[in-house]
């Protein structure tokens, strides 16, 4: 009985914000900022990885993989790459208490399932056009951000920047909401397991766990996305179902986890520094706001 208790303290205190009033706007604002600052750290340490992993998928048997400019593109695709952030997790931190709020305590799984593909899609409308830029320079089509912005718009129309757009999201939306839901899931598992909060570390733990085991199982979507982002004008595939009947045609089904390797590694590793450095600068938000207040008091 006395487990029981726990628990339903527990969820009670995730669900209702342990009695206090949901402030959306401070809420917003904490997953923006926290959002932002994780992506940008996870970028910067893990953009080599991202180019292999992107070349590793656009290469068709017996093609050589070039490992010079590895950071091409990091700057321009930082700058899409911070509001994205932002967007991403400033939408699903408030979407996800209100859900929480909403749903049947035993349904918080769905509430972090929903609120991830909804950050999701919000988040892609500047997601998107990054992710288009961001890969064609990883495989040398274009020397800059700016050019590589002006080029596509001239040669494909401003859809260009967009191209591959159902693939992202046919990728991104199932792999945002699994993510979230996943480190979610452990958080609380942990959380009544150790009776407390997890530390910075096994936060980190947590993160790689969800990230590695979201990043294998969506790494099909992951190349049929990478191939109609960076054909162009050349429309080799017609769609994502046609894109993965070629790819399956003529390379055989294992092409479509071409890459797997670096993908897993890449999100594993983002997994863990992006959810550690996403609740560490939460709880320092948290903690300036409580001494501002005792300050104001």
């Amino acid at each position: 009985m006395s487990v029981q208790k726990d628990q339903d303290k527990f969820f009670l205190s995730i669900s209702q914000g342990e009695k206090k009033p949901f402030d959306f706007l401070r809420v917003l604002y904490d997953g923006c900022i926290a959002g932002g600052a994780a992506g940008v750290v996870v970028e910067t340490a893990l953009y080599p990885i991202d180019t292999i992993k992107t070349r590793l998928q656009v290469a068709r048997d017996g093609g050589k993989i070039v490992l010079k400019g590895l950071y091409s593109g990091l700057a321009g695709n930082i700058v899409g790459v911070l509001p994205a952030s932002a967007i991403f997790i400033g939408v699903y931190e408030p979407t996800k208490q209100q859900l929480l709020k909403s749903l049947p305590e035993n349904l918080s799984a769905v509430a972090h399932f929903a609120a991830g593909a909804i950050g999701g899609i919000a988040s892609s409308v500047v997601r998107v056009p990054t992710e288009v830029v961001k890969q064609r320079m990883q495989i040398g089509q274009f020397k800059s951000a700016p050019d590589a912005v002006r080029l596509i718009v001239a040669n494909e129309g401003f859809k260009g920047l967009f191209a591959g757009y159902g693939s992202f999201l046919l990728r991104d939306l199932p792999f945002d909401a699994i993510e979230l839901c996943i480190y979610e899931q452990l958080r609380i598992g942990y959380k009544l397991a150790a009776k407390r909060d997890p530390n910075d570390p096994e936060n980190a733990m947590l993160g790689a766990v969800a990230g590695a085991v979201t990043g294998a199982v969506t790494t099909p979507l992951d190349v049929v996305k990478t191939r109609l982002m960076v054909q162009g004008s050349q429309n080799h595939y017609k769609g994502i179902s046609d894109c993965v009947r070629t790819i399956v045609k003529e390379e055989g089904s294992h092409a479509l986890f071409k890459g797997i390797g670096p993908r897993v590694l890449w999100i594993g590793i983002g997994g863990s520094i992006f959810f550690c450095v996403l609740e560490k600068t939460k709880k320092i938000l948290a903690q300036k706001r409580h001494s501002k207040a005792e300050t104001q008091n």
